[in-house]
């Protein structure tokens, strides 16, 4: 599933449960042999006012959007949205759901409705206050295109929300929902009632406000009557650029202050130059190959085993983070808190994978078509060296490179067999996109009724550590029958210019929040 930091989210993305990007607590380490990178964008010292970003960021104008609701397929208008517009909720570095527009939540016994108080001093762009019309109507408009934006408020019942005041809100859910502050994070855009064109700069109430705008490139100016605390930066210039290298080779020529989501050789490369230095979200990336379950030969479980037991989990990582990685073991979330910790690794095991195909009926061989791309850095690679492994138990896989313009749109949830992208997103955001029977998403076509009833015991459960067990044990299914085989996690490598400072350095959607960097001489 695409999850753009992007994304609540995702496809992210779809571009994207990109857009996806509840954010969960990371427990990932580093490889303990790989020196831990520099992160001076996130040292300390005065902030200094004044100076202008140059954020080259993930993002094509073959699919760049001016709508915060609709579906999120490039970093670069998400990173826009984060910083023109307000959301309810953001991720905390703790994991933990923070107020932002939202000052306080609170659900009623049955869970099924949490009223929401605002802040009363936000103030869009025009001089126009924040009321809860407005939240309702951003809510509702983003559910009312869920087509596009793969449902990612679909659990909340937006007929049946109100505002009762000028500052509060009571949202309904279509069931209960004990994690419902977090699945607001960051996606939750507000602007104003009865806004329908976006084809101009809309009012926002964020940090930033839009200067001009367009597919491949933005310029935003500080929002001095923000009600959050003051944005050091005068400007920031947003650049699409689609092609990683080229964003790192952006920064290394002093083209770009920031280049996001580079790859580990343009790191390694990087090395002690005095023009980019490293930040390092640790284990938030994530290339799973993805094997669609309602699809000849993913249909049998015996083959999709197979197909784990294939993969040489360390020689991926290896080649394709360059060390700045860790093996998994086919769950799609190992740093969320809810994932079990004691289920056996799963190894490279060619015989008895080569059994199970037999057993399948394809004794004789196997063809297949693993579809990838070139829009994170690394996928291709990854595709090409698991084909390779793939081969050693009979099964001819044919790399096919898509282009990355379309591929959210063309490959991702529609062929048998592909490399997919996660950023950050959280268990439970992944679950309602994309595991469940009804899922607006389902990327692996799994359905389970042991699965969907156990998800729906856990929203019901108000104790977070019982709530936690139960997501646990749903989680032994998946990874017994699923249709992942995620076999590592990498680290999220920026590159920086060494004047930035405070760049966040969390997965998913908390890293688009640039509000508090700054400029040091």
């Amino acid at each position: 599933m695409h999850q753009h930091p992007t994304p609540r989210a995702l496809p992210a993305r779809r571009s994207a449960l990109t857009a996806l990007a509840a954010v969960g607590t990371l427990l990932l380490s580093a490889c303990s042999t790989t020196p831990r990178a520099d992160v001076p964008a996130a040292a300390g010292g005065t902030p200094a006012d004044g100076g202008t970003l140059r954020y080259a960021v993930a993002g094509s104008p073959a699919t760049a959007s001016d709508d915060p609701h609709g579906g999120l397929g490039n970093e670069s208008d998400v990173l826009r949205f984060a910083l023109t517009y307000d959301v309810l909720t953001v991720p905390g570095e703790d994991g933990r759901t923070r107020p932002r527009l939202a000052t306080s939540w609170k659900p009623n016994d049955a869970m099924n409705r949490w009223t929401l108080t605002l802040r009363d001093d936000a103030r869009f762009t025009d001089g126009t206050p924040v009321r809860a019309a407005d939240v309702l109507y951003s809510l509702r408009r983003i559910g009312s295109k869920a087509a596009e934006n793969y449902g990612r408020l679909a659990d909340f019942d937006m007929a049946r929300s109100t505002a009762p005041g000028e500052h509060t809100v009571v949202l309904a859910t279509r069931a209960p929902m004990a994690d419902a502050p977090r699945a607001l994070e960051s996606v939750t855009f507000v602007v104003p009632e009865g806004t329908k064109d976006f084809s101009r700069p809309v009012p926002g109430s964020g940090p930033y406000r839009v200067e001009r705008t367009g597919a491949q490139s933005a310029v935003l100016t500080r929002n001095d009557d923000w009600w959050g605390e003051r944005p050091h930066l005068d400007r920031i210039e947003i650049q699409a650029v689609a092609d990683p290298q080229a964003r790192a080779g952006a920064v290394a020529s002093g083209q770009a202050d920031v280049a996001g989501s580079v790859s580990p050789a343009a790191v390694k490369s990087a090395g002690g130059s005095a023009k980019a230095r490293v930040v390092r979200r640790d284990g938030v990336t994530e290339y799973p190959f993805v094997m669609r379950l309602d699809t000849e030969p993913f249909d049998d479980p015996r083959v999709r085993e197979a197909f784990r037991l294939a993969a040489d989990r360390k020689a991926l990582v290896d080649t394709v983070f360059l060390g700045y990685g860790k093996v998994a073991n086919d769950l799609p979330t190992p740093y969320d808190p809810s994932t079990p910790a004691d289920l056996p690794q799963r190894t490279r095991d060619v015989a008895r994978a080569k059994k199970l195909l037999a057993q399948a009926g394809h004794a004789g061989g196997l063809s297949v078509t693993l579809h990838t791309t070139t829009s994170y850095p690394g996928m291709d690679t990854a595709a090409t060296l698991y084909a390779q492994q793939l081969a050693d138990i009979g099964v001819d896989a044919e790399v096919r490179v898509e282009p990355a313009d379309t591929y959210w749109t063309a490959v991702y949830a529609k062929k048998a067999f592909y490399t997919g992208y996660y950023g950050g997103i959280s268990f439970t955001d992944l679950t309602r996109v994309g595991l469940l029977s009804d899922s607006p998403t389902n990327e692996t076509a799994w359905r389970s009724k042991t699965f969907d009833d156990g998800f729906a015991d856990a929203m019901a459960t108000a104790n977070e550590k019982r709530r936690r067990e139960l997501l646990a044990g749903i989680q032994r299914e998946l990874w017994k029958d699923g249709g992942y085989v995620v076999w590592g996690t990498g680290d999220g490598l920026d590159l920086a210019a060494p004047g930035v400072r405070g760049l966040p350095d969390g997965p998913g959607f908390q890293r688009m929040f640039i509000d508090q960097v700054w400029m040091a001489e």
